[in-house]
């Protein structure tokens, strides 16, 4: 069962959690939130326990702990979001050409006296 848990210090570690919560049944994994930039702790992270009963053992024993300066929130998870829909991919390439084409004869001349502007090869 996933468990949110927040309000707890941004200092902590994962290991400190771990302990905390192993007391009241077996934690599976952990993943503290953190800012993608700073790498700050966000104050928030989830817990997965091994069984449903654990999982609510933590819930009553530790929703509303104080923990230093804060307060401790221990919540089921709610299940993930429904996947947004695809972003549309655009595409770079012009929707209206700029360029003439025109079909040169041998001597190298243009074709109806018009200028080729050609697109320069990447």
């Amino acid at each position: 069962m996933k468990l949110f848990v927040g309000g707890f210090p941004l200092d902590i570690a994962e290991i400190e959690l771990v302990k905390i919560f192993n007391s009241y049944g077996t934690v599976n994994t952990i993943k503290i939130v953190r800012d993608k930039k700073t790498r700050k702790c966000k104050g928030y992270a989830f817990l997965e326990m091994t069984d449903q009963a654990g999982a609510d053992r933590a819930i009553e024993g530790l929703d509303g702990t104080p923990m230093g300066d804060r307060v401790l929130s221990v919540k089921q998870a709610a299940d993930k979001p429904a996947a947004k829909p695809p972003v549309q991919q655009r595409s770079f390439r012009p929707q209206h050409s700029n360029y003439i084409k025109t079909d040169r004869n041998s001597s190298g001349s243009t074709a109806g006296g018009t200028t080729v502007k050609k697109r320069p090869r990447i």
